[in-house]
């Protein structure tokens, strides 16, 4: 057992007076760094905030340019809609005239489909009309050329006289030698007789016309005549206006009587052969209805 000295106590005493001041010492140091690590870490809050912050002022900025484009975009959309709008009234309205007037019309056509099957009417009784009177005169002249036939059947055989009839048209070709001699324009009285009975049937004929033409061959005009008929259009024309005159002067009336000369440019068969010659110098006398 220990015996409590005065020497002792004052070592322990000033033991524990030196512990407890580093013991303060300490403590006040532990706070600083605890301090010293909490404003290190409000620091580091503060600049993330700050970032996030101007992170966000970015967005905002961008969401308001988005916001200011797409006010924009409405008001183009109302301008948009607005002019569409105005078409589209354009459009009922024109729509609404093309209809009355595609009614008017149809209307009108309808009258007139109504006018034109009267016309159509009216015309086929006219045609029907037309036609009738056509089978009169085709039979007027169909008797006029059996009556023809008839009277020159004799020439007819002889070859002198051909007698056609196509399409209303009728054709007497009397051959040059039975109305004329040789490079003469006189009609030969064989001739005269001949003419004579054809006037005797196309007198009766007051519908038609009398063309009366003047055909020769492609020999040229030669020697003495020549000075009188240089050419053939001379000689046809002179012989074709001989045959009018005698038709006149039998009575045929002069007003459905015409001369013409062709020449040797119309003939009817090759010039080539004595024969074809013969048919070509010719004196043709055509019927042909009034125009």
């Amino acid at each position: 057992m220990f015996h409590k000295t005065p020497g002792l106590a004052v070592v322990v005493v000033a033991f524990l007076i030196l512990g407890l001041g580093g013991l303060d010492g300490c403590v006040a140091q532990s706070d600083y760094l605890r301090k010293q690590a909490e404003a290190d870490a409000l620091n580091r809050d503060r600049a993330a905030l700050t970032a996030q912050n101007s992170d966000f002022k970015a967005q905002i900025e961008k969401l308001t340019a988005a916001t200011e484009g797409l006010i924009a975009d409405k008001d183009r959309l109302i301008v948009d809609t607005e002019r569409l709008e105005k078409e589209r009234t354009d459009l009922d309205a024109r729509l609404n005239r093309i209809t009355e007037e595609t009614s008017r019309t149809i209307e009108e056509l309808r009258n007139r489909n109504i006018e034109l099957e009267g016309d159509k009417q009216m015309l086929a009784e006219s045609i029907s009309l037309l036609k009738k009177t056509k089978e009169v005169e085709v039979r007027t002249v169909s008797k006029t050329y059996e009556d023809l036939l008839s009277e020159m059947k004799g020439e007819i055989a002889q070859g002198q006289i051909a007698i056609t009839e196509l399409q209303g048209k009728l054709t007497v070709d009397v051959v040059d030698k039975i109305l004329f001699d040789s490079g003469q324009t006189e009609i030969r009285p064989e001739g005269l007789d001949v003419l004579k009975r054809v006037v005797e049937i196309l007198i009766t004929v007051t519908d038609k016309v009398i063309r009366v033409e003047g055909h020769t061959d492609s020999i040229p005009i030669a020697g003495a005549l020549a000075k009188r008929y240089p050419t053939n259009w001379e000689l046809s024309a002179a012989r074709a206006l001989n045959v009018t005159r005698y038709l006149e002067k039998e009575g045929i009336d002069p007003t459905l009587l015409s001369a013409v000369a062709f020449g040797e440019h119309q003939p009817i068969a090759e010039n080539d052969t004595p024969e074809g010659r013969a048919k070509n110098r010719r004196i043709a006398i055509i019927l042909l209805p009034k125009e």
